[in-house]
């Protein structure tokens, strides 16, 4: 049995063709995962909306927290991480990320980007040692094999790779570097465009995905060999405390 984190991002409450004004990764995002559940109903299915419901951004003593050793952590440190524990352990427990992800401003939206800043967490999902020959630093879920998905949506056309406005697209390539910072690379995305034109190029647009979405669902699932999560990363050899900038 596989488990699936689904993550939506989108300020629009509501998935488009449902709701007046919806989200079009939204759309996307329950398409994958509807789709999904019809081929593997016995699969468990955890839903976060951190559109609607944003993580806290990361704070002072938030990183003094993280930064200082378990075993060391005052009251007012674990409760200040609980929040982003959570968040950790949600990931920890999944074999599949299904993430909906629009363009704002040519970047991910600041609720999944608080999301990103909970959940990269020294000792939990990346390793740091000053004093580890070469590079200090180091994923954690390499060996969980874990799969990610993302699914977005953008108001121009042309941000795909080769194309016009490649630079400006800051969506999946920082979703990638984050997630594979901690050793999350099994990537898929898909995309709809056109969102600021609408009319015909919006819906061939919206088609498009759709149809791709579908054949991803299709080949994943003819690939799908889960790997069991890793119950918890292994401890950072020296843990040191960050005090002040």
């Amino acid at each position: 049995m596989a488990r699936i984190l689904h993550l939506d991002s989108s300020a629009r409450p509501g998935a488009s063709g449902q709701t007046p004004h919806g989200s079009h990764s939204r759309r996307l995002s329950s398409r994958f995962v509807t789709r999904w559940q019809a081929s593997r109903p016995g699969d468990t299915v955890v839903y976060r909306d951190v559109g609607q419901s944003p993580p806290a951004p990361v704070t002072g003593p938030w990183i003094h927290a993280a930064f200082t050793a378990p075993e060391k952590r005052e009251p007012w440190m674990k409760a200040v991480l609980a929040e982003s524990d959570a968040l950790v352990d949600e990931l920890l427990g999944a074999d599949l990320i299904v993430a909906g992800v629009p363009m704002y401003n040519f970047n991910v939206p600041a609720q999944f980007k608080a999301y990103i800043d909970n959940i990269v967490r020294v000792g939990r999902t990346f390793g740091f040692d000053r004093s580890r020959a070469g590079d200090p630093y180091w994923p954690l879920l390499t060996e969980a094999h874990k799969k990610l998905v993302i699914l977005t949506s953008r108001g121009d056309f042309g941000y795909g790779r080769g194309e016009r406005l490649e630079a400006m697209n800051h969506v999946e390539p920082s979703i990638r570097t984050a997630f594979g910072y901690i050793g999350i690379t099994d990537v898929n995305s898909v995309a709809i465009e056109y969102d600021e034109f609408g009319g015909e190029r919006l819906q061939r647009s919206i088609a498009l995905a759709e149809g791709q979405v579908d054949a991803l669902v299709a080949r994943m699932l003819r690939e799908w060999t889960p790997h069991h999560p890793l119950p918890a990363p292994p401890p950072v050899e020296r843990l040191q405390a960050l005090h002040g900038p």
